[in-house]
């Protein structure tokens, strides 16, 4: 991975080398932190680069801290302009990810949230694919659950519980194939390792509600948006039992990192014929131009990072 040249630290833009923290930190002993995930790609023909839905994703960023009781004077805004700073610093002409991360500074031993500092990060790296096969995963069921609500919230991006999909993914690999689906403890699935998920089933798409322990996701929003408006599929949110992905029509994953990956083969069953399906591969493009910045209907979604010449 190719390092940053830069990184929002203490309130300004230093380089990389100088944001450093204490081993002895909060964050770093008891995952007291939350961190997000947002993508900027690039546009040859523009010669711009399109950070995508930055308000929301600063938004629920922001909410995220406010579940561990973080007390931050920042807004979404603020956030999203420094981010266009930072890359503007950075300089760069290929698609890219940005990590915001909110940590507890203080040098202290203390399982708590309460009387604690916060202070915010942010970094880009150069990124592509999260997941190499995008076109047709290999996916399995894990024999993990996901963190329930009353445990670690999931609608949280927060830190600590992210050792709960390490452990999902790690065995997925390690497994063979490229990634898994995780059911919650009333046996619904509820989502990857680190993505949404969705499944065309009677012509209808198909994913778990806000309250099966998922995340609630940017691009799930966005996808469930242009399903309904711009490729007249009816949405659904509602449980999901296991044997209905083994006869799904389509499925695929979901997520900033994962942006949208079909999903090919479930426990090396097949989905349909073991291939990308139309509908997927109709929103995979849809999607990718929108956030490159080709459609002029959703320009209102991409933030261009160079001013024009």
């Amino acid at each position: 991975m190719t390092l940053p040249k830069f990184a929002y630290f203490k309130g300004k833009i230093v380089p990389y080398e100088q944001a450093k923290v204490g081993v002895l930190n909060h964050t770093f002993n008891y995952g007291t932190g939350v961190f997000g995930g947002v993508r900027a790609y690039w546009n040859e023909k523009d010669e711009q680069l399109y950070l995508f839905r930055p308000l929301d994703h600063f938004r629920r960023f922001l909410d995220s801290t406010r579940l561990l009781s973080m007390e931050l004077p920042h807004t979404p805004q603020q956030l999203a302009d420094v981010t266009i700073e930072l890359l503007r610093a950075e300089a760069r002409k290929e698609d890219t990810y940005v990590r915001p991360l909110a940590f507890v500074p203080d040098e202290t031993v203390g399982v708590r949230l309460h009387d604690l500092h916060a202070d915010i990060t942010i970094v880009s790296i150069p990124f592509g694919r999260y997941i190499e096969s995008e076109e047709g995963s290999s996916v399995t069921f894990s024999s993990w659950r996901r963190i329930d609500d009353n445990s670690i919230p999931a609608r949280g991006k927060i830190i600590g519980a992210y050792v709960n999909s390490a452990f999902i993914k790690t065995d997925a690999i390690r497994a063979g194939y490229d990634e898994a689906l995780v059911l919650n403890a009333d046996g619904h699935i509820s989502e990857g390792s680190a993505e949404n998920f969705f499944m065309v089933k009677g012509g209808v798409l198909v994913t778990p509600p806000v309250t099966d322990n998922i995340l609630e996701g940017i691009t799930r929003r966005t996808v469930i948006q242009l399903a309904q408006e711009e490729l007249g599929m009816t949405v659904v949110e509602r449980p999901i039992d296991r044997t209905e992905v083994y006869l799904a029509e389509e499925a695929f994953f979901c997520g900033t990192g994962v942006q949208i990956a079909a999903i090919a083969h479930v426990d090396k069953r097949p989905i349909a014929d073991g291939k990308m399906g139309p509908f997927v591969g109709k929103l995979r493009d849809l999607y990718f131009r929108i956030v490159r910045g080709m459609e002029p209907k959703f320009h209102a979604w991409n933030v261009p990072i160079y001013p024009k010449s």
